[in-house]
C-alpha cells in the first residue's frame, strides 16, 4: 500500500473515531492531558500496529479497547500515583448535561465505563462486554448499579 493511501486511511479513521476515543480515555482518566496522550498512543497503534478490519464497527472496537488497556495500564503506572493533582474541567458539554456527565465522571471506573459506553457511545450489552472483556451478565449489572448511583446523586442534588 502506498504512503498516501496509508496516511488517508488513517487520517480518516482519526476524523470518525478520534473523539470517541478522547472521551473514552477522558472518563477512565478525568485529566484532559492525560486522555490527550492516550489518544495519541492508540492511533499510533491503529498505524503500526492494527490489523485487517472487517468493516468500521469492528475498527472502532478495536481502538476503544486498546484505549481501555492503555488506560488502565496508565492507571497502575508509578508516575500516575507520584504527580500532584492540578485542577481540571470537564470536557466541554452543553450546560443541562454539565451535572450529568459530572456524575458519572464520579462514578467508581467500574461503573462509569459501561455507563458512558452505553448512553454515550450507544454500545449494547454485548458490544460493552467484548469491548471490556466482561461477560454480559457483569455488564448489565455495572450498569443497573451505576444507574442507581447516578439516581441517587441526580435527585439528592435538585
Amino acid at each position: 500500500m502506498n504512503q498516501t493511501v496509508c496516511a488517508d486511511k488513517f487520517e480518516t479513521a482519526y476524523d470518525l473515531y478520534g473523539k470517541a476515543v478522547y472521551r473514552l480515555a477522558m472518563v477512565y482518566l478525568g485529566r484532559h492531558a492525560d486522555a490527550e496522550d492516550v489518544t495519541q498512543e492508540v492511533f499510533v497503534r491503529l498505524l503500526y500496529r492494527a490489523p485487517g478490519f472487517a468493516n468500521g464497527d469492528h475498527e472502532k472496537r478495536w481502538l476503544l479497547r486498546v484505549t481501555a488497556n492503555l488506560c488502565k495500564d496508565q492507571l497502575k503506572g508509578f508516575w500516575r500515583r507520584q504527580v500532584t493533582e492540578l485542577e481540571d474541567t470537564l470536557p466541554a458539554a452543553p450546560p443541562e448535561e454539565q451535572e450529568a456527565l459530572a456524575a458519572v465522571m464520579a462514578l467508581p471506573q467500574q461503573y462509569k465505563l459501561p455507563i458512558h459506553l452505553h448512553y454515550y457511545e450507544g454500545y449494547s450489552v454485548a458490544e460493552i462486554a467484548e469491548i471490556l472483556k466482561l461477560g454480559q451478565s457483569a455488564v448489565k449489572m455495572r450498569l443497573k448499579r451505576g444507574r442507581e448511583m447516578l439516581k441517587l446523586e441526580l435527585e439528592g442534588s435538585l
